[in-house]
C-alpha cells in the first residue's frame, strides 16, 4: 500500500513535467513537418485558418461535456481578453514564425524559441506574476538566467558561422546549399527572418502571460481552448482574404499539408492550448516555456535528417549559451516553487487550535445541533 501511494505521488510531482515534454516533442514533430509543407507551396496564412478550424472542432465537444455545469460566466472583460488572446497567438504569432521559418529554418526557428523563458520571465515580472528579490539566491538566479539566455539569442541572430550535418547519416545537400552564401538578397533574407521570428517569439510569450491571467478570471480550460481556437479561425480567414487574393490556395489534397493542418490542429492548438492552462495554473508561465530547448534538439535531428537541413555553428553556440541561462532560470523556480509550499505548509495558527465564538456558531449550523452563546460576565 506504502509502495503505490509513493509511485502515485511521484506520479503527481513529475505530471507537470511530463505534460511540458510532451508539449515540446509535439511542437518539434509540427516544426518539420510545416517546414515540408511551406516548401510545397502551403500558404502559412491558410494553414493557421485550417489548423484552427481543426483544433475548434476537436476542442468544442469537451468543453461542452465537461464543462457544462462549471463554465463561467462571460463577461465583456473576459470575452475582450478571449479575442486578445486569439489574434495574439493564432495570427499574429504563429503567421510571423511561419514566414520567418520560410526565410531561415526549421531548426534556427526552434532554436530562437528558446528565448521564450526569457522573455516571458520578464513579461511575468512586469505584471507582477513573478517576484524578484535581490537577496535570495534563487530569485538572482533567474534574474541572471534571463540575461544569459538574451546573450544567446543574440548570438544565434548575429552570428552564422559556418555549416554541418547534425547527422552523420543524413542525407546531405549540394555543396551549393552546404556553403555560406555570401549573396546580399540571402543574408537580407536571413535576417528578415530571424527579425519576424524573435517578434513572434515575443508575442507568444505575451500570449502566455494573458492565457495566465485569464484563467483566474476564467477558470474553464477547455472553453477557453475552444474559444480561442475560433477566434483565430475567423480573424485567420478575414487576415488571408485581405493577403491571398488567389482563392487555390485554399485547396489543399491528401499529402503532407493536410497532415500538417490535421496534426498541427489537433495536437498543438486544441491539445496544446488545454494542456499549457492546466500546467500553468500549477506552475506558471514561467515553467510551461521552460523546456524549449529539447523542442530545439528534436527538431534539429529531424531537420538534419528528413529535411536535409545544415546547422550553423552561430546556432549551436547561441543555443548552448539560451540552454546555460534557461536551466539557471529552472533551478530558480524550483526553489520558487518549494519555498512557496513550504510557507504555506508552516501556517502560525490552525482553525484546529483557535476559532472565534462566530465559527463556532457556524459550525454548528451546519451539523444541525443548536450552539450555545458563551455565557455573559455577571454585571455588578
Amino acid at each position: 500500500m506504502e509502495i503505490s501511494e509513493r509511485l502515485w505521488g511521484m506520479v503527481r510531482k513529475m505530471k507537470p513535467y511530463l505534460a511540458t515534454v510532451f508539449l515540446q516533442i509535439s511542437f518539434a514533430v509540427m516544426y518539420t513537418i510545416v517546414a515540408v509543407s511551406l516548401k510545397h507551396g502551403l500558404s502559412h496564412f491558410v494553414f493557421s485558418v485550417y489548423r484552427h478550424a481543426v483544433a475548434t472542432l476537436f476542442i468544442v465537444p469537451f468543453a461542452l461535456i465537461l464543462e457544462r455545469k462549471t463554465r463561467p460566466t462571460m463577461t465583456l472583460p473576459i470575452f475582450l481578453r478571449i479575442l486578445l488572446l486569439g489574434f495574439i497567438e493564432p495570427v499574429m504569432d504563429q503567421n510571423l514564425y511561419y514566414l520567418g521559418m520560410k526565410y531561415t529554418s526549421a531548426t534556427f526557428a526552434s532554436a530562437s524559441v528558446n528565448i521564450l523563458p526569457a522573455v516571458t520571465f520578464i513579461f511575468a515580472v512586469v505584471f507582477r506574476l513573478e517576484s524578484v528579490k535581490v537577496r535570495e539566491k534563487h530569485s538572482v538566479a533567474k534574474v541572471a538566467g534571463t540575461a544569459i539566455s538574451l546573450g544567446g539569442a543574440m548570438v544565434m541572430s548575429l552570428y552564422k558561422g559556418p555549416a554541418f550535418n547534425l547527422l552523420p547519416g543524413a542525407r546531405g545537400g549540394s555543396e551549393t546549399t552546404g556553403r555560406i552564401t555570401t549573396n546580399e538578397s540571402t543574408d537580407q533574407h536571413w535576417v528578415t527572418g530571424t527579425i519576424l521570428v524573435l517578434i513572434s517569439c515575443c508575442g507568444w510569450s505575451a500570449f502566455f502571460i494573458l492565457q495566465s491571467m485569464t484563467l483566474k478570471l476564467y477558470p474553464a480550460e477547455f472553453s477557453l481552448a475552444a474559444l480561442i481556437c475560433f477566434v483565430g479561425m475567423v480573424g485567420g480567414g478575414i487576415v488571408t482574404l485581405v493577403a491571398e487574393r488567389n482563392m487555390k490556395i485554399w485547396v489543399i489534397g491528401w499529402d503532407s499539408k493536410l497532415l500538417a493542418v490535421v496534426y498541427s490542429g489537433i495536437v498543438c492548438s486544441g491539445t496544446a492550448y488545454y494542456v499549457q492552462g492546466v500546467v500553468m495554473k500549477e506552475r506558471g508561465p514561467v515553467f510551461v516555456t521552460s523546456f524549449s530547448p529539447l523542442c530545439m534538439i528534436v527538431t534539429a535531428a529531424l531537420g538534419s535528417f528528413f529535411l536535409a537541413e545544415k546547422i550553423h555553428l552561430g546556432s549551436v553556440i547561441g543555443a548552448v549559451i539560451v540552454v546555460v541561462g534557461l536551466y539557471t532560470v529552472i533551478w530558480g523556480k524550483t526553489r520558487d516553487f518549494e519555498t512557496s509550499k513550504e510557507s504555506n505548509n508552516e501556517l502560525p495558527i490552525t482553525g484546529s487550535t483557535f476559532r472565534s465564538a462566530s465559527d463556532d456558531s457556524n459550525a454548528g449550523e451546519v451539523s444541525g445541533k443548536p450552539v450555545e452563546a458563551p455565557a455573559k460576565p455577571p454585571v455588578p
